[in-house]
């Protein structure tokens, strides 16, 4: 495939061209993903950039640094974002292909500024690697959603006239399943359905997508004043509207489809109102979440009894997997998982989201941590948790640095959120304790995650650069950890959400699985951490030992 990229920039003059992960629906993982079959990087995120001079580029985050010198490092030049962008590197005013199709516009301004001569292009990949499927889109019944179609756009309705907005194009599919309380199954690990769609100030819809998939959901939404058309037909229905102001979405409105709708219409606001109101978990909502991690705390705890008491003689990463993928199978609401399994032992766990393979999948060894990220879909829930698991006494070094990650992690759960209001001054607080000896890790301290929908998602997090206003009913992750290359990996991650009492917001347990006591050295922690850490193993033992045999149950037990 170099070659055609190759073919692109000198059939079109160009001194280069730019390829990103995503399709053209934005998502973070997808069936599509012709940056993998060039470069052999298989993460969640980045770009690569090739020249007409034959260098070339890939830009990733913190959290695959490590992973993309291990797989693409031979021939690609790896940056890491946002600390190195393309503008910063490249000579100015020199020309970029680029397919208007899978790019934003606060994207490519992003990487490129203004000095660079952006070229759209006609040009596809043949996506012989997409995965198809016929699977329709479904109805969330109005019980498990917990609020209506109707009471959802309405509110949707209310945003827009109070911002004068005639017309929302929503080009995130998760947006649209949230409304329209549908999901769908066109991505790997997340009940997404690949839809766009359009609604006016007059509740009127105009839905986007592969027509052979809407016909259970066409039954349920005929109250409602929808017209359906294929997905890359939006063209038909934009010429059918009046003039009037837009609202867009600048994480997934691609360039294409912005340039269609500014060329009759004015938008004037260009952040989808739908993510706000999302990120708001209403009491079902929350009690599937908390059903949801019952279940995943049960699979995760016989998982974690099971590897504590066994002789790891031939245990390998990809058994591993498949061990705990059993244990999900077995409880009656889980459908899949969330995201691929992570199990990074010794220095794979140190690739902060690292996946085996034939070529990695390494033997467990004794003396080794074992790092493991996983996560499940359950009716109607999506769990994310990570343990870290040792097998044998560990240096004292290894247990200061994994006692530092629970203070952090401890200090994230205990948090006075009407004091601190966002994820940026959290995230400080998370970090102190490995910060105060000089350690740190290249990854936000928490993401925000749906209810039965994408396991990241907006807009909330923990990070250094989130300053989004946490309110009641928000999901997210508390997931410090630290990193030795070549060595371990160590990160301890629970799901909480935002609850309520009189006026005070705190944090409340989701996950429900034991932290493994063999690695924390007790006389670092203060008695406040270590009535935490009591309460936190009392609660997991009184919620999932009813599900335990005699022998789990004991163990379960010695660890309050």
């Amino acid at each position: 495939m170099s070659a055609k990229i190759n073919n692109i920039i000198y059939s079109n003059n160009l001194d280069g061209y730019i390829l990103p992960k995503n399709d053209n629906y934005f998502t973070e993982y997808s069936n599509i993903n012709n940056l993998k079959s060039i470069t052999k990087f298989t993460g969640s995120a980045g770009f690569a950039i090739f020249l007409k001079n034959k260098k070339k580029y890939l830009f990733v985050d913190g959290r695959y640094t490590i992973q993309a010198e291990k797989e693409s490092g031979e021939k690609f030049k790896i940056y890491e974002i946002p600390y190195v962008w393309p503008k910063d590197i490249l000579k100015k005013q020199i020309k970029i292909g680029y397919d208007p199709d899978i790019f934003t516009w606060s994207t490519l301004n992003k990487y490129f500024g203004k000095n660079y001569k952006l070229v759209p292009l006609n040009f596809k990949f043949e996506n012989k690697n997409r995965t198809k499927n016929n699977y329709p889109f479904f109805n969330l019944n109005p019980v498990v959603a917990g609020e209506s179609v109707n009471s959802k756009i309405n509110r949707l309705i209310q945003i827009m006239k109070n911002k004068k907005i005639d017309y929302t194009y929503i080009s995130s599919g998760e947006n649209i399943c949230w409304l329209l309380n549908i999901r769908g199954r066109d991505l790997p690990n997340s009940p997404v359905a690949n839809c766009k769609m359009i609604i006016t100030k007059d509740r009127q819809i105009y839905f986007f997508s592969n027509q052979n998939k809407i016909k259970k959901i066409k039954l349920s939404l005929k109250k409602l004043k929808i017209f359906f058309f294929e997905e890359n037909k939006i063209l038909n229905c934009l010429v059918r509207l009046k003039n009037g102001n837009f609202c867009i979405d600048d994480k997934t409105c691609s360039i294409f489809d912005e340039s269609l709708i500014s060329y009759r219409f004015k938008i004037i606001y260009r952040e989808d109102p739908i993510y706000n109101l999302k990120s708001l978990k209403n009491k079902i909502e929350i009690k599937n979440m908390v059903n949801a991690h019952i279940e995943d705390g049960v699979a995760l705890t016989k998982f974690l009894y099971w590897i504590k008491n066994l002789k790891i003689n031939n245990l390998t990463e990809k058994i591993i997997e498949r061990k705990l993928e059993s244990f999900r199978k077995s409880r009656k609401n889980y459908l899949y998982p969330s995201f691929d399994t992570i199990a990074g032992s010794g220095p794979n766990g140190a690739i902060i989201h690292y996946r085996s393979d034939k070529f990695s999948n390494r033997q467990l060894r004794k003396n080794d941590l074992l790092l493991l990220d996983s996560g499940g879909q359950y009716k109607w829930g999506t769990t994310d948790v990570t343990r870290t698991v040792c097998f044998s006494n560990v240096s004292n070094k290894v247990k200061e640095v994994f006692t530092r990650v629970l203070k952090g992690h401890i200090a994230v759960a205990l948090t006075n959120i009407n004091k601190e209001r966002n994820g940026h001054n959290i995230d400080k607080i998370a970090r102190k304790s490995l910060n105060s000896i000089g350690l740190d890790y290249r990854h936000g301290t928490g993401h925000g995650v749906g209810a039965f929908l994408n396991v990241h998602e907006g807009p909330q997090g923990i990070s250094k650069h989130n300053h989004v206003k946490l309110k009641e009913g928000m999901v997210l992750s508390n997931e410090p950890g630290f990193y030795k290359k070549n060595d371990y990996g160590i990160r301890i991650e629970n799901l909480v959400f935002i609850k309520k009492i009189k006026s005070k917001l705190s944090f409340e347990n989701l996950t429900m699985a034991p932290i493994d006591t063999d690695l924390i050295n007790f006389k670092m922690l203060s008695k406040k951490e270590k009535n935490y850490l009591f309460k936190y193993h009392f609660d997991v033992y009184s919620t999932v030992s009813p599900y335990l045999n005699k022998n789990e149950k004991k163990w379960l037990a010695k660890l309050i």
